[in-house]
């Protein structure tokens, strides 16, 4: 199974960037993730289930550790088998609306 974690962290501060936000940026770019995207107000990754899952525990951890006072994330499932069914293997039937 594929994930997708977006994720801020705060107090902001725009005028440079706050130590929590930089641990959390190399928490991710650290992490065995790909298509990793870091940006001022908001980041996301993705990757294996296990290697997301182990990325966002440190990730709180850290930058709480680091000051952050509020940590946003949101873990999506990406469909990477037949159109809504998330992790299904190549080939599975097909679920109609009515599901039969």
């Amino acid at each position: 199974m594929r994930l997708r974690v977006e994720f801020t962290t705060e107090p902001f501060d725009l005028d440079e960037a706050p130590r929590h936000a930089v641990v959390a940026r190399e928490v991710i770019q650290a992490a065995e993730l790909d298509a990793v995207d870091v940006g001022p107000f908001g980041n996301t990754a993705e990757g294996g289930a296990d290697a997301v899952i182990a990325a966002v525990d440190a990730l709180l951890r850290r930058s709480l550790e680091a000051g952050a006072t509020r940590v946003s994330l949101q873990v999506n499932v990406i469909a990477d088998g037949p159109e809504g069914v998330p992790g299904a293997p190549e080939g599975a039937p097909e679920i109609a609306e009515d599901g039969r």
